[in-house]
Order: C-alpha cells, then sequence, then structure tokens
C-alpha cells in the first residue's frame, strides 16, 4: 500500500478551523485524499485560512451524505476510537502497529475520525473492519481533531513512503561497526603495551557494550578512535 491508496475521512465534520488544519496536516505527510461524510455546514474562507499551502486537499476533498458511501470503494475501513463498549470494536492498534499493518496490504485504506465533540458513533464504526486508538494521558484523554490525524499522517508517512537520507541525521553504528571499532582500539592500545594482563578480549566487550548503548554514529566512532590513537602516540613520547 501507498501513501496515495490512504483516505482520510471526517464524519459530521462541524469546526471549519479544524478541517482547514486537518488538510494542512495530511499535506505535511504526503496524503491528499480527503472525504466528509454527512458534513455540517462549514465555512470554506475559515478552512483555507487554516490549509496553509493545503489549499489544494481542500479544493479536491469530496463529500458523501453518509459513511458507508464514503467507504464504498475501500478495501480497508479503521475508524480512530479511544472509547470501548458493547457495541463497539474489543481490539485496537496504535497509529504505529496500523501504519505497519497497512503496509503490508494491497488495495485502499480509509482512516475515518468522528465529529470533533462526540467522536465516531456506534454506527459509524460498525462500518469498520478495525479500530485504532492514540495512547494518551488519562489526565486529559481527548485530542484535537486536526492533532489526531497529524499523528496517524506521521505514522503512515514513516511506513509507507521511501525515506531518503537527511543531512545530519543521527544514524547510530551497527554491531559490525561496533565491533571493529572496539577491536582496532582494543589493538592500538596492545601496540603501545598497554595491557599487562590478558583483559584485552574482556575490555573490547566492554568498549563494545558502552559504546551501543551510547548509540555512537559512525563519524563520532572515528573520531573516539583517533583520539585513542593520539593519546597512546603521546604517552610513548613521554
Amino acid at each position: 500500500m501507498f501513501l496515495r491508496d490512504i483516505k482520510v475521512i471526517l464524519c459530521r465534520a462541524s469546526e471549519s478551523g479544524n478541517v482547514g488544519a486537518v488538510c494542512r496536516a495530511m499535506k505535511n505527510m504526503g496524503l491528499s485524499e480527503l472525504r466528509l461524510a454527512a458534513p455540517k455546514p462549514l465555512d470554506t474562507e475559515k478552512i483555507l485560512a487554516r490549509a496553509v499551502h493545503a489549499e489544494d486537499v481542500w479544493e479536491n476533498a469530496r463529500s458523501f451524505d453518509s459513511l458507508a458511501e464514503a467507504i464504498a470503494d475501500c478495501t480497508i475501513v479503521v475508524g480512530a476510537t479511544r472509547r470501548r463498549g458493547h457495541h463497539r470494536k474489543s481490539v485496537s492498534m496504535t497509529p504505529r502497529a496500523l501504519a505497519e499493518w497497512l503496509a503490508g496490504h494491497n488495495g485502499t485504506a480509509a482512516i475515518v475520525f468522528g465529529n470533533e465533540r462526540t467522536g465516531l458513533e456506534d454506527s459509524e464504526l460498525e462500518l469498520c473492519n478495525a479500530a485504532t486508538h492514540i495512547p494518551v494521558s488519562e489526565i486529559q484523554p481527548s485530542l484535537n481533531l486536526s492533532h489526531a490525524v497529524q499523528i496517524y499522517a506521521y505514522e503512515l508517512f514513516l511506513a509507507l513512503e521511501p525515506q531518503n537520507p537527511v543531512k545530519g541525521e543521527w544514524s547510530p553504528m551497527n554491531q559490525a561497526e561496533i565491533s571493529a571499532l572496539s577491536g582496532s582500539i582494543t589493538d592500538t592500545l596492545e601496540s603501545y603495551g598497554f595491557y599487562r594482563h590478558p583483559v584485552k578480549e574482556e575490555q573490547a566487550r566492554f568498549l563494545r557494550d558502552i559504546i551501543s548503548r551510547a548509540g555512537l554514529t559512525d563519524r563520532e566512532g572515528g573520531y573516539f578512535k583517533d583520539i585513542i590513537a593520539k593519546s597512546a602516540r603521546l604517552g610513548g613520547q613521554v
């Protein structure tokens, strides 16, 4: 599944500003298809004021009289809700688990969000094949609609869109690189007579473990290796 296969559906949306913010959140993460099921009267001017460079998402949005019509062409329908009950889904996925699950499917998927104030009704959730929820603090369990859409859009973007390397992005060394670095350091120390007892292998394991936990990048590891080598050379001059 690809980002283009994801439809964001708002049920009974009533806050124009929120709808505009949803458009912006979607475009931030490469989502483009917005559908509205039985929306309340909305103010286009307020929507565009909040959309900010995502006006096209709103201009291309489609409205339907009911949720059933809005999801008719979708192969998977997932309802976003934090509430459970006798007539509601008993199993629910987090946004990350949902995104990973959808990554292994073909077809099209709809992520359905309820009204800003009341969420999804029982009848709306019944039309969904699965449920999803955002883990939140019980102190304030209710999320703003556009914030919720942003969280899902972010996880979907990471799972479904090939990621290009970002300059300066932190990328820790893997185990092979860590072992090579720890071995190089202990070899350098050994060449200068650092070890008086057979503890080189033990120290190599020690270095490997702390380097791994520190999450050094390859560049940082190389810098660390150079420091050890230079200090060993200086020590040999004393």
